[in-house]
């Protein structure tokens, strides 16, 4: 692809960007982060959910291309829940969970199963009443455990108390990620959304994708996306970056592409589906 667009383009621009995929939407992959890009933020997670306006032109999609997924950071089966489209594939836990469009089985993958008890174990024995207090919020992803600060009285000051909690994670073995306003303790095991990508579309004969994310954790897709052009299992690759006041600047350097928010990524959808 071509060096990342750092405006955000009009509707004749994005029309152009989604081109190669709109010519053969057969042989092309449609792949979506969830919360940022097709749900608003909000201040609780569990609040998430996608705008009808959007869900319009993805059912319209999920109708014409070879493959719809939502990758996501979530479980899969909440994920689903969030977007409320069962015929689509749901990517969960960043790669670790695959939940397929009609199905109501799981896909773990079986090297991070294992993890699940001890990481759960680990996050339990470290939940104190200072983060009580400070009204930190957990999530249990099953093989992942997620503390969630955003919307707390004192943000500061919850990152700072989570800070201790990485601390002991890494030195237990366990890996401690940071996303936006949150802390997820994961296991020692190749866990991102790059990997979920490549066991979607590595046996799928496509010939074009397209991934759209608004967070770090979407680099790794990213990064998927163009291995598979590399390898030449996939002809080619579009990368969008989702824009907002919380835009890390290394999305906004690796995206082929960037809209702006929600509604942009709404627009792009428009563009895919007409």
């Amino acid at each position: 692809m071509s060096p990342a667009v750092h405006d955000v383009p009009s509707g004749e621009g994005i029309a152009a960007a989604v081109q190669p995929l709109r010519a053969d939407p057969a042989r092309s992959a449609v792949l979506l982060d969830v919360d940022g890009t097709l749900a608003p933020i909000v201040r609780h997670a569990e609040d998430a959910h996608v705008p009808e306006p959007t869900r319009v032109p993805l059912i319209a999609i999920a109708r014409r291309y070879g493959l719809v997924a939502c990758v996501s950071g979530r479980r899969a089966a909440t994920a689903r829940r969030i977007v409320s489209l069962g015929t689509i594939t749901y990517v969960g836990n960043h790669g670790a969970e695959i939940l397929r469009g009609g199905s109501t089985k799981v896909e773990l993958d079986p090297e991070i199963a294992v993890w699940a008890r001890r990481v759960r174990d680990f996050a339990d024995g470290s939940w104190t009443d200072e983060l009580h207090r400070l009204r930190v919020r957990t999530e249990d992803k099953d093989v992942i455990r997620a503390f969630h600060w955003r919307g707390a009285p004192d943000e500061d000051a919850a990152e700072h108390a989570l800070r201790d909690v990485a601390k002991r994670a890494e030195a237990e073995g366990f890996v401690a990620h940071w996303g936006r306003k949150v802390l997820e303790i994961r296991p020692p095991v190749e866990i991102n959304k790059g990997r979920g990508v490549d066991r979607l579309l590595r046996d799928a004969g496509l010939a074009a994708a397209v991934y759209v994310g608004d967070d770090r954790t979407d680099l790794d897709a990213f990064t998927g996306l163009r291995a598979l052009v590399a390898e030449g299992l996939l002809q080619t690759a579009l990368c969008v970056g989702v824009t907002s006041d919380e835009t890390p600047p290394e999305l906004t350097a690796q995206a082929d592409l960037l809209v702006d928010g929600p509604n942009g990524v709404r627009a792009l959808l428009e563009a895919l589906a007409a």
